[in-house]
């Protein structure tokens, strides 16, 4: 088999529209994507509150011709029907979850291969009082917070005590999270992480948490708390053989681009590059594709999720998916005949949608490069796994448990893969 890429490129958290079990996750008529479309709509020329220093301070119109070019638009039911093309240059659809949640882990674990039947457990009440009590032991001082929140929010609202006492600020959300901030004047960055270790080791059986996730803040010359790019995510292990496994056990590189090493807990991971932000993650994908020969290189665009999303901004959202838009062409530029390049998402989080959760939706998904069938639609898969699947086909590696290849429905030609028999032509 001649060399092959794929290319995988998570827009965190860019749902589709909610699933048929949203109601039992409190997110029926949730729709991220569609939601940011209308808001837009709805505001357009009017004065931006928070981007007024961004072009004439004015809402722009939303416009993203690249995304659409390759298909998203000509998803059923995708942006209230509107950005549909003739002529799409890839393939498209969108997909169910089959796991239970809504959460990073889970979507990104299910589209690698792992089904998540039952929820990382989560704390909607806080973490138990006895685990807060052996975890202050360990550290050697008392924690503020404690309670579901916003991470802008509760760094607002605790930031003072915390750096007039010293004591870090923990908190969680519908996710199965531990989050510790800390002002890095008070709290060094090293002695932050270590502390995240610490909770990390004892966050196990009756107190099991999904990720222990550092949240590093500095206050900036406005005076403001202001988040870093130093986040750090700790996270358990796959419960299984993931995509990434059997593409490092065929020989092949898995160049991991942003938080996917941490989501994965460094399984499968043969390279790997921290990124600052969206358009650091862009630049590093591309980096990667300059080197990587052949196999896996899969990319987090977290801003999306945690910028935007959590802190309910549907402009600024829309905003970043109109500047990866814009970044899109040096992506297929630096495409070779080989490779082909998914698009993604991995839940929703809807901007626009009530508190600063997660929504239960479905994830968009185009495929595009040399080898795939334009103007294919693919029929709504029933896992996130299919997109593994595909992959796993296409570079001819070892089956994943769940997810069915959508590679004979979607390429063009069989050149070059003896595996497969049936090929549409």
């Amino acid at each position: 088999m001649d060399k092959r890429r794929a290319i995988l490129i998570i827009l965190d958290s860019m749902g589709t529209g909610f699933l048929s079990d949203a109601a039992n996750y409190g997110d029926e008529g949730s729709d991220t994507l569609g939601h940011i479309q209308s808001w837009f709509k709805a505001h357009q020329g009017e004065t931006s509150e928070k981007y007024s220093d961004l072009g004439d301070g004015k809402v722009p119109e939303f416009k993203i011709p690249q995304l659409a070019k390759l298909g998203l638009g000509n998803i059923e039911g995708a942006l209230n029907g509107e950005f549909k093309v003739d002529n799409p240059q890839g393939a498209f659809g969108k997909l169910r979850e089959l796991s239970k949640g809504k959460d990073t882990i889970t979507g990104h674990w299910e589209i690698c291969g792992i089904e998540t039947p039952t929820p990382f457990k989560t704390y909607p009440d806080g973490f138990p009082e006895e685990f807060i009590k052996v975890f202050e032991e360990k550290i050697g001082t008392e924690v503020l917070g404690n309670y579901p929140e916003s991470g802008t929010v509760i760094i607002d609202k605790l930031g003072p005590e915390h750096e007039a006492t010293g004591k870090p600020i923990v908190y969680t959300s519908s996710d199965s999270v531990f989050q510790i901030a800390a002002n890095t004047a008070v709290i060094p960055l090293e002695r932050l992480y270590e502390i995240c270790e610490i909770a990390r080791e004892l966050l196990q059986g009756e107190w099991a948490c999904g990720r222990v996730i550092a949240r590093p803040y500095i206050i900036n010359e406005k005076g403001e708390r202001e988040r870093t790019s130093d986040r750090h995510d700790y996270a358990v292990s796959p419960t299984e053989e993931t995509l990434l496994d059997k593409v490092k056990a065929a020989g092949k590189t898995v160049y991991c681009v942003g938080k996917i090493k941490d989501i994965f807990n460094n399984c499968g991971v043969t390279d790997s590059v921290h990124t600052d932000d969206n358009m650091d993650g862009v630049n590093k994908t591309l980096e990667a594709m300059d080197k990587v020969e052949e196999g896996f290189i899969f990319t987090n665009l977290v801003d999306f999720d945690s910028k935007y999303g959590h802190r309910r901004d549907p402009e600024g959202y829309g905003r970043a998916i109109m500047e990866f838009d814009e970044r899109l062409p040096e992506i297929k530029a630096a495409m070779r005949p080989g490779d082909i390049l998914i698009i993604t998402a991995d839940h929703g989080n809807d901007p626009t949608w009530t508190g600063f959760d997660h929504t239960r939706e479905h994830i968009p998904a185009v495929f595009y490069g040399e080898p795939i069938k334009p103007g294919t639609e693919f029929k709504t898969g029933n896992t996130f796994a299919n997109i593994g699947a595909t992959i796993q086909d296409y570079l001819g590696v070892e089956k994943l448990s769940i997810g069915e290849s959508m590679l004979y429905e979607i390429k063009k030609y069989a050149v070059g893969i003896p595996h497969l028999s049936k090929w549409r032509i």
